[in-house]
């Protein structure tokens, strides 16, 4: 293929140059602790999540309103191992607990539950994996799985037996406290008022940089004597 226009092939050619040796720089291990700048970006934003995610303050206020409430419950877990582990926490956190296999009855005070549920999920969302570990005598991710795993059947029960109001307590717990703490452990909170600058330049830089090889491709197009036009419009005799 000829180029058939110079100027703006070679502007092309600039383009995609200089697009390809910024793409070299950032997957290059130059971002602090031999990080890329997509590694770096990544770490970032999930850093930022994790501060916009923290509800758990919110929710431990608005689960003084359960404490005394009274609940009964029976759900199957999928293993008995698991189950085992279940009762073990239900019974930490002051209710009563009847275990058969794979099966659970669990009955208590609703707010005292959830109240050492959430104690729990706060200190794996800052990161205190081992207070856990002291606890309970294993991984603090586990102890999160296994409140998630009964939390779940509980909130289908009670919405099975017509309890809306239970079911819709333990799902707020479930998927605002137990979920971003098993998601975000390890990772350092930040606020996004903190990173503003950098935040704003990195979503002008993504823009700017997909435009940055669309020109470049247009540019080569041009060159090359290709070119896109509004084909005309045949008139009927």
């Amino acid at each position: 293929m000829l180029v058939e226009h110079k100027k703006p092939f070679f502007t092309g050619v600039l383009y995609g140059v200089s697009f390809l040796a910024v793409l070299a720089v950032i997957f290059s291990p130059i971002f602090g602790e031999g990080r890329n700048g997509l590694v770096f970006s990544d770490d970032m934003f999930n850093k930022l999540s994790k501060g916009s995610s923290y509800f758990i303050p919110k929710i431990i206020k608005g689960n003084e309103k359960n404490m005394g409430k009274q609940f009964s419950v029976t759900i199957s877990l999928d293993k008995p191992e698991v189950a085992e582990k279940a009762a073990g926490q239900f019974k930490k956190a002051g209710s009563e607990v009847q275990l058969d296999a794979a099966k659970l009855k669990i009955s208590g005070d609703l707010g005292k539950t959830l109240a050492a549920i959430l104690k729990d999920a706060d200190s794996m969302f800052n990161n205190d994996a081992d207070k856990l570990k002291a606890d309970y005598g294993y991984d603090g991710k586990e102890v999160l799985q296994s409140w998630w795993q009964a939390l779940s059947k509980m909130d289908k029960a009670f919405k099975k037996d017509g309890k809306i109001e239970e079911s819709n307590q333990i799902g707020s717990v479930m998927k605002k406290a137990v979920e971003p703490a098993y998601n975000f452990f390890g990772i350092q909170s930040q606020q996004v008022s903190d990173k503003i600058g950098i935040m704003s330049g990195l979503l002008v830089f993504y823009v700017v940089y997909t435009m940055w090889w669309g020109f470049a491709i247009y540019f080569l197009f041009e060159g090359f004597g290709l070119s896109m036009k509004k084909a005309k419009v045949k008139k009927e005799i």
